[in-house]
């Protein structure tokens, strides 16, 4: 007789969370499906070794159990309702190449009709996705609010590119999260190859890879591997920081150092470098470090008009919303 010791309603979000983040399927199902079982199941007792030798329908079903239960003790009805199972099945399946094995994760028996009652209308973007499955709304009506269903991936290399092409996109009429568009900042131009060659594995949606000027060697990496459909696009001169308009910039500095001094920003309009510049111009006023993403945080306050997006940001989002959505082979 099993021993279970329930999920309190956190655990059970933070489960359902981890379960519809935009991840390859195998590994986020065993990872939270074995974490449950091994930190809820009392008796029979499984250790993380065991799991992973174990069946992928015999670890779907005990985790299945488990968070029904954990429902039921949060005094939720189960109901003999599988429509957002199965919408999720269907999801995954456009989006991911999955094996059949690997399908048993999503051929589950979770009772999301009866989780969804315990997501706020405030929760992160994908538990909002989850619950509009309930009322089966989950496309144009509520893309406003929620990213879901992805339909392009945007691989960049740093944390600016993913704080400020959204924004430069919204300025211009174009909202990612409206148009299914996920943006992913893999930390360096060598880890962008390495997400690129591990996406094209396993998805089945375009891919845009926007790549700095000195990637060419990645670029290389990644051109015999490219789709039809996905896209590359590598910056004309430096990086990210070098093709905003030198008049943001300023703009930006004089809004970080409102209450200072600013000093002469004149020879930012010659520098080959505009993230060298703002190293050096932070050193010598006494700021703080000059950090990137605390500065493109800056930079999106204050994006304000169409003078804001220079032609190469502007051509970007261009051919981002100009590739197919569609399904690639």
């Amino acid at each position: 007789m099993k021993k279970i010791k329930p999920l309190t309603r956190e655990q059970i979000l933070i489960s359902l969370d981890r379960l519809t983040r935009f991840k390859e399927p195998e590994k986020r199902y065993m990872r939270v499906f074995g974490e449950i079982i091994t930190a809820n199941l009392i008796e029979p007792k499984y250790k993380k070794l065991d799991i992973e030798n174990l069946d992928y329908s015999f670890v779907t079903d005990l985790a299945s159990e488990i968070i029904n239960y954990s429902l039921r003790a949060l005094g939720l009805v189960l109901k003999e309702d599988y429509s957002i199972n199965q919408q999720i099945l269907d999801y995954e399946k456009t989006i991911f190449h999955l094996t059949k094995r690997q399908e048993v994760f999503l051929q589950n028996k979770i009772n999301y009709a009866a989780a969804v009652e315990l997501i706020d209308d405030d929760a992160v973007f994908n538990l909002r996705w989850l619950k509009s499955l309930a009322t089966q709304k989950c496309c144009a009506e509520n893309r406003a609010s929620n990213l879901y269903p992805v339909e392009k991936v945007l691989l960049v290399e740093g944390i600016t590119e993913e704080i400020l092409l959204p924004a430069f996109a919204k300025l211009l009429g174009y909202n990612f999260k409206q148009n299914g568009v996920f943006v992913i900042s893999a930390g360096g131009k060598n880890q962008v190859v390495k997400y690129f060659y591990r996406f094209t594995q396993c998805l089945k949606i375009p891919i845009f890879v926007l790549l700095d000027s000195d990637a060419n060697e990645n670029y290389a990496q990644i051109k015999p591997r490219l789709r039809e459909g996905d896209f590359v696009h590598v910056i004309s001169k430096g990086e990210f920081e070098d093709i905003l308009p030198k008049s943001l910039v300023k703009k930006t500095i004089n809004y970080e150092t409102e209450y200072i001094s600013t000093g002469d920003t004149t020879s930012l309009e010659n520098s080959s470098s505009t993230v060298e510049f703002l190293e050096e111009f932070f050193r010598k006023r006494g700021l703080h470090e000059f950090k990137k993403s605390e500065f493109a945080q800056f930079v999106r306050e204050n994006i304000s008009g169409a003078e804001d997006v220079s032609p190469e940001i502007k051509n970007i989002i261009t051919s981002i919303l100009s590739i197919d959505s569609g399904q690639l082979a």
